[in-house]
């Protein structure tokens, strides 16, 4: 079992349920799901350049991700509907929960002049979405196999329907929040 879900199941969970008033265990707000997803909007010239992002994403998370198509025609970008301009991971379980504390613990802390991510970026429903500028900052990518550096963004999906606590669950599994002045 992953380390962070132990602590979430055996610390955690209780302390939310006091800290937000609860009367049942299962109200208690958890992480159901983790979509990472990387757009390439290059791969309409690049064809390599969708390979290497999906390359690139299953280092990351250890799953094969899906490629994903425009929906729409957009004459002033020349795309079509039905072209492939992205890849994304749905991850769940235990492969969730490593790449969660993967992101916290070693990622994140990684990035160039890192204070802390926003503590705003939820979308008022307990989801929280991060963006990261740049792939290198995880240890499974190798500096020398990558041609374009690529960002990528990370939704995280709750239980809970509010942004308060969400906001106080990713906290207590240690997402280095920006402190607000």
């Amino acid at each position: 079992m992953n380390k962070l879900k132990e602590v979430y199941e055996k610390e955690i969970v209780s302390s939310l349920k006091e800290d937000l008033d609860l009367e049942n265990v299962m109200q208690v707000p958890r992480i159901e799901k983790v979509a990472v997803n990387i757009g390439v909007g290059d791969a309409l010239e690049n064809g390599k350049a969708l390979d290497e992002a999906v390359r690139d994403l299953t280092n990351i998370t250890g799953q094969k991700p899906i490629i994903t198509k425009s929906k729409k025609n957009i004459a002033n970008f020349k795309l079509r509907a039905g072209q492939p301009i992205g890849t994304m991971v749905t991850l769940r379980g235990n492969r969730m929960w490593a790449f969660l504390d993967r992101l916290m613990n070693v990622a994140l802390p990684r990035v160039r002049d890192f204070r802390g991510v926003s503590p705003n970026s939820f979308d008022g429903r307990g989801n929280y979405t991060l963006g990261i500028s740049e792939q290198l900052v995880f240890p499974e990518i190798n500096y020398d196999d990558v041609s374009k550096v690529r960002g990528l963004e990370v939704t995280i999906v709750t239980s809970t329907q509010d942004d308060e606590a969400g906001r106080e669950l990713l906290r207590k599994l240690g997402m280095p929040f920006k402190e607000e002045n």
